[in-house]
């Protein structure tokens, strides 16, 4: 088999690159930039291309397949080559369902959630010895790739990504998985450059509800109300089932799962996590497994990367960074971290990095969304706005946006930093919201200025 990958250097697409490598699939691939950790990735494997662009000569009538990237522009030089030569060109997750046809599929959907409930399906099914394939959107501990695709596998668990697939193939990818079991952990309008209504972006779930397999399962988050009616609404072949967040108390600054075998400790918090634990349950429940089994390993699961991921702590002060980046999002981190510690300020910082959210249209969403904090910092770049082509943005705009007295609105890296800086840090928690990374901001860095400047234990 010889695959060429056009923008290989796509956070998905270098994952499935080094996956079909690793299956002795001679994979080739080009991209007009490359960026850490998929250089590094690629690099380690062999199969990083030696110069960047795109070069028409890659591709040939001896490739059994082409994948395009989503950054991939439609005058593509490789791609109008592959055409030329009538190459069957796939895009990312139209390749994925190829490799995948004959296995299980659970496919993991969802505004918010998915990695975290990927991530546990993962961990409980490694610790219980099966055998899974799998497609995650983000780093898991104790993974150097996160697609795995095999011969002797039965079963697939996919995140899910409702944005679109690629220049030629404008359905959201989680269109094209068709699962035998899925998971829709709720819905909250976000992607506004590809969906600009919410109407718009909800029938994208009711379509891939209707894709399920027939016969299938949808377990879904019941306090969603639009999720609860698209359920109802369903193929009666599909079996439903709803799961709402599992019963737990919080004592020490630890969640604790209350069960029918007993209670749990566990090492994630804040309610969307225990609403999706409930739902990974669920899913487990499904493949087979039993809760004797699954309590005490999901117990031990740590979260996935940048997902209420602690930084460092010290004392009565904690550092946590979030990939947060949606109203919604911003609600659930902020609310979690302030309930886990009460006693604590919570000082949350966030950035207006995507198109969504820097955008004029969706910005009153973000009203209130920071209550919960009490400090609450909000970073924008204005050339950000220039490079997306977006209408600029005032601080005055932004800070009306978000609403409340707690919010200070900031436009330089230098400055958020010298506020951090200035603030006395004893009692207080700090969390970093962003999909981005706030202007370049070394959160290892900054949480070691942070731990040096507080009191010495006596």
């Amino acid at each position: 088999m010889k695959v060429h990958f056009i923008a290989i250097g796509g956070s998905a697409m270098h994952n499935l690159a080094i996956a079909l490598s690793r299956k002795k699939v001679e994979v080739s691939g080009s991209d007009d930039e490359i960026f850490e950790p998929s250089r590094s990735r690629l690099e380690k494997e062999g199969i990083l291309p030696p110069r960047e662009g795109w070069y028409p000569e890659k591709i040939h009538e001896g490739l059994d397949a082409v994948v395009l990237g989503m950054h991939a522009r439609a005058d593509n030089p490789e791609l109008k080559r592959a055409r030329e030569l009538n190459l069957k060109v796939y895009s990312y997750p139209e390749y994925v369902y190829r490799a995948t046809a004959g296995k299980q599929r659970i496919v993991i959907g969802g505004s918010h959630g998915k990695t975290s409930i990927t991530g546990m399906l993962l961990h409980v099914l490694r610790d219980c010895g099966l055998s899974s394939d799998y497609l995650v959107g983000a780093q898991l501990e104790g993974y150097d790739c996160m697609v795995k695709l095999s011969e002797e596998a039965p079963r697939v668990v996919i995140e899910g990504d409702e944005y679109l697939s690629s220049v030629l193939d404008p359905r959201p990818k989680f269109h094209l998985y068709r699962p035998h079991i899925a998971l829709i952990s709720g819905i909250a309008w976000d992607h506004i450059n590809v969906f600009p209504t919410f109407e718009n972006y909800l029938a994208q779930f009711e379509t891939f509800i209707e894709l399920i397999e027939p016969n299938g399962h949808l377990v879904y988050y019941a306090g969603d109300g639009h999720l609860a009616r698209l359920a109802a609404q369903s193929r009666p072949d599909i079996t439903k089932h709803p799961y709402d967040t599992h019963p737990h108390r919080i004592e020490h600054n630890q969640s604790i799962l209350q069960t029918d075998e007993g209670e749990w400790p566990i090492k994630v918090f804040g309610e969307h996590n225990l609403q999706n634990l409930s739902g990974a349950i669920q899913v487990l429940e499904l493949m087979g497994l039993d809760k004797v089994d699954v309590y005490p390993s999901i117990a031990r699961f740590t979260g996935a990367s940048k997902r209420l991921e602690l930084v460092t702590e010290a004392g009565a002060w904690s550092f946590y960074k979030d990939f947060a980046h949606a109203p919604s999002k911003l609600r659930a981190t902020c609310s979690a971290l302030k309930k886990q510690f009460p006693e604590r300020e919570l000082i949350a910082c966030m950035e207006l990095h995507t198109f969504s959210s820097l955008n004029k249209k969706f910005l009153p969403l973000y009203d209130g969304s920071m209550g919960s904090a009490d400090k609450a910092m909000v970073y924008f770049n204005p050339e950000v706005l220039e490079h997306k082509r977006l209408e600029p943005l005032s601080p005055q705009e932004v800070q009306e946006a978000f609403g409340g007295s707690n919010v200070q609105v900031f436009t330089s890296t230098e400055a958020l930093r010298s506020a951090l800086q200035a603030l006395s840090w004893p009692g207080k928690n700090l969390l970093m919201m962003s999909s981005g990374n706030f202007g370049g901001i070394d959160f290892d860095a900054l949480g070691a200025e942070i731990k040096a400047s507080l009191p010495k234990p006596a």
